[in-house]
């Protein structure tokens, strides 16, 4: 009875200790001789899971591009972008975009023949101007082809005459595509006549569509696009009030584009065909 008092008065800590109640074999391990496993490494969850920032990937996109535009220099020799030249790189084209388009008279468009620094050197072909001012050493002041600045020289891209065709009057141009008439050989019927004439009409209709396949070849080479150093920057202005008082009389075609004419076969002068 006294050991049970005693018991009873011993503090709470000390009734479960091992001296207490002493664990057996039944019990299991306890907690103090219990093998602890190490556990997994957790990211900070704050911090969230572990990838690329943008930083990173800028930094990566910065090198590819570096070492494509010093392959493309060494390449190309001047270029950093393999031959591709933006608008934003040619201050020629900010300039017009700026200005906005042009709409000149042959009077005005032949100030622009590149003596004056300050202005830009333009071309026209049939009707439309366009800019080359990025070759001045071409059609700038002793350039090659400094006849063509400041003027529509459509007739002589045709004829090739760039002494007196410098204008563009393009009337009468096709015959240098159609053959030479052969009177020797010439039908005299009517009918002979009669087919003669359908032939003409049918080889000046054919030598006109060499005219305006010519004309396209040259505006196409001035009109490089978005990306070409010539552009399009307006028309040239032949309506009512801009003085314009037409071209003239006819010209006959220049002594080269005389030479040049296709000759007609013995079937064709014989009415063959």
């Amino acid at each position: 009875m006294t050991a049970l008092r005693s018991r009873t008065n011993l503090p709470p800590k000390d009734r479960h200790s091992p001296s207490a109640a002493p664990s057996t074999a039944e019990d299991g391990p306890s907690d103090s001789t219990s093998t602890s496993k190490p556990k997994p490494y957790l990211s900070d969850p704050e911090e969230g899971p572990s990838r690329l920032s943008l930083l990173d990937i800028l930094r990566v996109l910065g090198g590819l591009f570096l070492l494509s535009s010093t392959l493309s220099y060494f390449i190309t020799g001047d270029s950093i972008l393999w031959g591709y030249r933006p608008a934003i790189t040619r201050p020629a084209r900010i300039k017009a975009w700026l200005r906005g388009p042009y709409d000149l008279t042959d009077a005005q468009l032949s100030i622009y023949n590149g003596t004056d620094p300050t202005l830009p050197i333009l071309v026209a072909v049939n009707g439309t101007i366009y800019d080359v001012s990025a070759s001045p050493h071409f059609y700038g002041p002793g350039g090659s082809y400094s006849f063509f600045a400041g003027r529509d020289a459509t007739r002589s891209f045709v004829t090739g005459c760039f002494d007196t065709d410098l204008n563009g009057d393009l009337r009468g141009v096709e015959e240098m595509f159609m053959p030479l008439e052969g009177e020797a050989g010439d039908d005299p019927t009517k009918e002979g006549r009669r087919e003669r004439k359908l032939r003409r009409e049918r080889e000046k209709r054919t030598a006109r569509k060499k005219v305006e396949e010519t004309v396209r070849g040259w505006e196409g080479m001035f009109d490089g696009g978005k990306d070409g150093k010539y552009f399009k920057v307006g028309k040239v202005d032949r309506g009512p009030g801009s003085g314009w008082e037409g071209w003239g009389e006819v010209k006959e075609l220049c002594q080269k584009a005389r030479e040049g004419r296709p000759r007609r076969t013995a079937e064709e002068v014989g009415g063959r065909g």
